[in-house]
């Protein structure tokens, strides 16, 4: 498994496969090719179908700003090893000088066909959950000193802290914002009406609905105006962590210290997914970004409720679990409906299911390895039109629905 640098990545949202991917791997062609006088790219499969809406052309125009440049949205060639695909070529005077194919595999990472030049190293020996827990087991360490013994514990820290402070910068940014969310949807930010409404008969349930979607909320609406986010593991899952670790902060007065000590856990998990299966929406559909959000999510509460490694598991397995088979279908292509709403309700799930593990056996007979595979199988399964395409789902009821083609014409 890769280093958690490579999971958490700060950047400009709204889509870490569509815009960071893109944007990295695009960065390191130009510095190759710092002499060519013209980059032309080709975007296929999802890049190409929502990429006007994930801002993917915009992105790359900007980082390719003073070179003559070239973009086409291929929607009808077929992807045969990733659905997020394209083409970047450099030319100088006309002459090619190289040619890239690169596949935005999820979370801001992306691989080049044939490996050229671009190689993530692994740091962590383990590849899944079970040999992580013999390990450390046989040890008897944590996963958070797990990930200290892997990474080097200061470089690691400082890593968390600055991930930690840009979360928690996007959930009050997200907070203090009103107005109307970028693009044709005119969608209402909403994180600071649900914050404010504070009902009179406001139990503490409520109250925790309230704030939890507040944040989630907060950092989903910071995430789909291009603000600055944290990838938990992509940016349209980006809500979920922040927002169940905002609240145990402040609810449980749990200090920073101990957050970013649940952020290593909390990658642990995610790395675990991105390695055996997919954080992919355009892969597997959205149960690979909110469902492995909700899991990190549960995961590092049950670690902050100092529970055990088989807790910590259970936790991140009931999360996962009942998230199996949800579609990617973002209407137009915006990272906003159903994306915002959906990562509030799996911060609220993510809570349940490490309160829940609480109250179950240590040892469930579904263990989390198991959970991932499913998940990867079941995203294969869906019909590609669920998978972050546009092109079924809520994303194409909505826009053959006459009422609501009529709201956006007017």
């Amino acid at each position: 498994m890769q280093s958690l640098q490579e999971l958490y990545k700060i950047g400009n949202g709204p889509s870490s496969s569509h815009t960071m991917g893109p944007k990295r791997a695009t960065e390191i062609f130009k510095n190759k090719y710092k002499d060519a006088t013209k980059f032309k790219i080709i975007l296929y499969g999802s890049l190409a179908l929502t990429g006007k809406g994930h801002l993917t052309d915009s992105i790359i125009k900007k980082t390719l700003d003073g070179y003559e440049v070239e973009i086409e949205f291929d929607k009808k060639t077929e992807c045969r090893i990733h659905p997020n695909t394209f083409d970047i070529f450099a030319y100088k005077e006309g002459k090619l000088l190289d040619k890239w194919r690169v596949f935005s595999v999820g979370g801001g990472t992306f691989k080049v066909e044939g490996g050229k030049d671009i190689v993530f190293k692994d740091i962590y020996p383990q590849k899944n959950f079970k040999e992580i827990k013999e390990y450390i087991t046989q040890n008897n360490i944590d996963l958070y000193d797990y990930v200290c013994l892997m990474e080097g514990k200061e470089e690691i820290i400082e890593f968390l802290r600055k991930v930690w402070e840009a979360m928690q910068n996007a959930i009050q940014n997200g907070l203090n914002s009103t107005g109307i969310i970028p693009g044709k949807l005119k969608l209402q930010k909403r994180a600071n009406k649900i914050y404010e409404n504070k009902l009179n008969f406001e139990t503490n349930d409520i109250k925790k609905t309230r704030l939890l979607s507040s944040y989630a909320y907060a950092t989903s609406e910071e995430n789909a105006s291009g603000g600055i986010i944290v990838t938990a593991p992509t940016c349209g899952a980006c809500g979920v962590l922040p927002a169940v670790l905002y609240y145990m902060k402040h609810e449980y007065n749990i200090e920073d210290t101990e957050i970013i000590k649940a952020l290593a856990v909390a990658g642990i998990i995610g790395n675990v997914v991105k390695t055996n299966a997919s954080i992919s929406g355009a892969e597997c559909g959205c149960q690979a970004e909110i469902g492995t959000a909700c899991s990190m999510a549960a995961a590092a509460a049950a670690y902050l409720f100092k529970q055990d490694i088989d807790r910590i598991e259970n936790s991140a397995e009931v999360a996962m679990e009942h998230h199996l088979g949800l579609t990617c279908d973002p209407i137009y292509g915006y990272v906003q409906i159903p994306c915002i709403e959906r990562n509030a309700v799996a911060a609220l799930r993510a809570l349940d299911a490490a309160t829940l593990s609480l109250m179950l056996e240590k040892n469930k007979k579904i263990p989390f390895d198991l959970i991932v595979e499913t998940m990867y199988e079941t995203g294969k399964d869906l019909g590609k039109h669920y998978r972050e395409t546009s092109e079924g789902g809520l994303a194409k009821k909505y826009c053959r629905n006459k009422y609501f083609n009529k709201e956006m014409k007017d």
